[in-house]
């Protein structure tokens, strides 16, 4: 898991990941670690239309904003999109693709 980040419970839903010290924009957070799957459900990334990623690390607790201050990539890194701070929670937009 990533040095950058811990899972604690979130104001959005349920748990989240948050930073455990600033980061800047474009650092990679981390690798979302799972397996391929083709059902959907909790924790599954859906990198399109036909490819879904069932995520089994501590990446899966990030929640959606339509605000993120992160994204996936194709490559499944986890990237700031903007500067966090220290104590704010990771988030992806999940409609905005990563």
């Amino acid at each position: 898991m990533s040095a950058l980040v811990y899972v604690d419970n979130s104001p959005i839903h349920g748990k989240g990941l948050f930073a455990k010290k600033d980061i800047k924009k474009g650092t990679v957070i981390g690798n979302a670690m799972g397996r391929v799957t083709k059902k959907d459900g909790m924790y599954v990334l859906w990198l399109d239309e036909e490819t879904a990623y069932k995520v089994e690390c501590d990446f899966r607790y990030i929640n959606h904003s339509d605000d993120a201050n992160a994204a996936y990539y194709d490559t499944l890194e986890v990237c700031a999109l903007r500067d966090i701070k220290a104590g704010e929670e990771i988030t992806h937009n999940y409609q905005g693709a990563g």
